[in-house]
């Protein structure tokens, strides 16, 4: 292997470690390289090589295969969840940041979120929310749930047989569903915000 392949692979591999893929473009200036093209064509490389896994061709598609996602002290990023509109929720593993949390007698999991109905509660995009998974949760907390089969975060409220998911941003409308309707992944106990990339530091 090529020393500016290893090069391609350690950023890669430790931004993804850290819950935070990379763009092309993110690697190619980490590395050095003089285009977008030639980072692609290498990480590329590190997946026919099995080092990589290419889900799908957004810009941040790539990620660990599962024998690297070696949880340890860390708790798991399952994709992203919209602070908005619904968005179908992603269950696929997207990486692992370090918690508190992850030694816990519960279940906990990471999400990023996207949007800005949760701004006036201080959630903004692109921050981790770090969710205990329950079933149920008291009226104020802030949730994450699925409605038909689309995930959202917001405030739960209740209201005359009706669940509200409340937006912390006049700009966004509540949403309302039937008790039935509502399927909670959890409470959020946690948010980080990253003002660098992470996994950046010393390369």
């Amino acid at each position: 292997m090529s020393s500016m392949r290893e090069k391609v692979y350690q950023y890669t591999h430790q931004r993804l470690l850290n819950g935070n893929p990379p763009t092309i473009r993110e690697v190619q200036k980490a590395v050095g390289l003089k285009a977008a093209e030639s980072a692609r064509a290498h990480l590329e490389a590190l997946v026919e090589e099995g080092r990589l896994v290419k889900r799908s061709t957004r810009s941040r598609s790539y990620a660990l295969p599962p024998d690297q996602q070696s949880s340890g002290g860390r708790i798991p990023i399952l994709g992203q969840v919209q602070a908005g509109a619904l968005t179908t929720a992603v269950q696929d593993i997207e990486g692992y940041v370090e918690s508190k949390h992850a030694n816990s007698d519960h279940q906990f999991f990471a999400l990023k979120v996207r949007g800005l109905s949760m701004r006036d509660a201080g959630i903004l995009p692109n921050d981790l929310v770090i969710v205990r998974q329950q079933a149920a949760a008291l009226p104020g907390d802030i949730v994450v749930a699925l409605v038909e089969d689309d995930a959202t975060v917001k405030r739960l409220k209740f209201a005359s047989n009706r669940v509200i998911l409340q937006a912390e941003n006049p700009d966004f409308a509540d949403i309302e569903v039937r008790p039935e309707e509502l399927n909670l992944l959890g409470k959020v106990v946690e948010v980080r915000r990253y003002y660098e990339p992470l996994g950046s530091a010393g390369l």
